[in-house]
């Protein structure tokens, strides 16, 4: 693999805050405009070069688009919903990883009304796997998770395209490794801690995978994250001294930025994981049936044609009770 320094990853992927609420803020807009114009959200994409159609015209009176906020939601349940899925299928962290930033590049270019996050977060995972060598066939994790692995195949070129064939990414998991390799060595040095460190490698991932889910990848590079996640876990296990060791660390490579600079980094990175918000069922609920009525306004009728069948189900119910009492 090329060097973190001179790859795609640091030159284009690296962003700014406000990058990022511009890209999705016009992905948003994009899709509500689409809305309104068509009665429909979803894009029609070509399977073999990935390119895209505007949905044809669908009568969508009363149907709303999803909020800025909500679309955000989305994106973090389904990127939850790719560490299970690795998880089930005991894929190594590394293809967890890959397929979260895919996912994450993805709905740069585009809202979750335009192309269906779940479709998506299985051709990145299936995208990550032939990437990182871990060879899996459509067809072997479409049954593995009982889904249909046209879908898988159907949405590979426009990932791919959207990706801009920049395939090779960096996540924070072999960074902590090797901090985790260096501190044997300090930890012997100095403060006698060399048998806490497998702890705190094990922590450290975990309070990693808790990263992923967080606008970090996109704003900070491997090895910031990683020692995010280090100060935190350290934080609690009381393993090293980690300003100290932060000092050996810019003490032997030369820095564009200060030791307090970095600090503060690492504390912006810590933030997001605290105030991550992961949707609730109930929110779920509603914001996929939400995004169901972008894609497709007619489920808006058959889900109020079911409310009310369910209401005049429960006062007819509740009137035989009373007649029966």
């Amino acid at each position: 693999m090329s060097d973190f320094r001179t790859s795609t990853h640091r030159e284009r992927w690296i962003l700014q805050p406000h990058d990022l609420m511009e890209s999705w803020a016009a992905a948003n807009r994009r899709a509500a405009e689409t809305l309104a114009q068509y009665g429909t959200t979803q894009m029609k994409v070509n399977p073999v070069d990935g390119s895209i159609d505007l949905p044809d015209h669908v009568d969508s009176s009363g149907v709303k688009p999803m909020s800025y906020e909500e679309e955000q939601l989305i994106r973090v349940f389904y990127e939850q919903k790719i560490q299970e899925v690795c998880t089930a299928f005991k894929f190594p962290h590394k293809i967890q990883a890959t397929a979260i930033i895919y996912f994450k590049r993805f709905y740069l270019q585009w809202s979750v009304m335009e192309h269906q996050p779940k479709n998506i977060m299985l051709t990145c995972v299936y995208a990550s796997c032939k990437v990182e060598e871990n060879h899996v066939s459509a067809e072997e994790l479409g049954k593995g998770i009982q889904q249909d692995h046209e879908i898988i195949l159907n949405n590979e070129m426009v990932l791919l395209k959207s990706l801009d064939f920049d395939l090779i990414v960096y996540a924070p998991y072999r960074s902590i490794e090797g901090f985790i390799d260096d501190l044997e060595g300090f930890c012997r040095a100095g403060n006698g801690a060399f048998q806490r460190l497998e702890e705190l490698h094990q922590m450290a991932i975990s309070h990693a995978d808790k990263m992923m889910l967080t606008d970090a990848p996109l704003l900070y590079t491997p090895g910031q994250l990683a020692l995010a996640a280090l100060h935190k876990c350290n934080d609690i296990l009381k393993v090293f001294d980690f300003e100290r060791y932060l000092e050996t660390i810019f003490s032997r490579q030369h820095s564009n930025c200060t030791i307090e600079q970095f600090v503060q980094s690492i504390n912006a990175i810590n933030y997001l994981v605290d105030q991550l918000k992961m949707p609730s069922v109930k929110d779920m609920r509603h914001l996929d049936r939400k995004l169901r009525h972008c894609w497709d306004p007619s489920s808006r009728d058959e889900h109020k044609k079911k409310e009310k069948k369910s209401k005049h189900k429960s006062k007819r119910t509740s009137t035989d009770a009373q007649l029966n009492s």
